[in-house]
């Protein structure tokens, strides 16, 4: 049975907020010194690119809304299959610089669909 839009966007905020919380008042150092919080913002990411990833497929006119979905998709696949290539200071980047627009542009999208 397929799932509604709302419910992978939902997916993707939840998780997106999850690495907000779980980063907060962290830096590189402490990331790269705690093992528990890495290994949760990877699931964490895992989680985002299969939820991207299964609305794609389901509502591809989603692709054009949310920056960079490929890319994001592949990270999940990265994480996933390429783990002994992961960079920890690429993940803390991606944490930091890209992480806000896409919870941005999620919740805009959630907000839409409320009206």
């Amino acid at each position: 049975m397929q799932r509604d839009a709302r419910a992978y966007l939902w997916d993707v905020a939840n998780a997106a907020e999850s690495i907000r919380a779980f980063t907060a008042g962290k830096d590189l150092d402490a990331y790269l010194q705690d093992d528990l919080l890495r290994a949760a913002v990877e699931r964490k990411f895992g989680v985002i690119g299969e939820a991207l990833s299964q609305l794609l497929r389901d509502f591809p006119g989603y692709r054009e809304r949310i920056t960079m979905v490929s890319d994001i998709v592949a990270f999940r696949n990265q994480i996933v299959h390429g783990y002994a290539t992961l960079r920890d200071d690429m993940v803390w980047e991606i944490v930091r610089v890209y992480l806000p627009k896409l919870r941005a542009e999620v919740g805009e999208l959630l907000e839409e669909s409320e009206a």
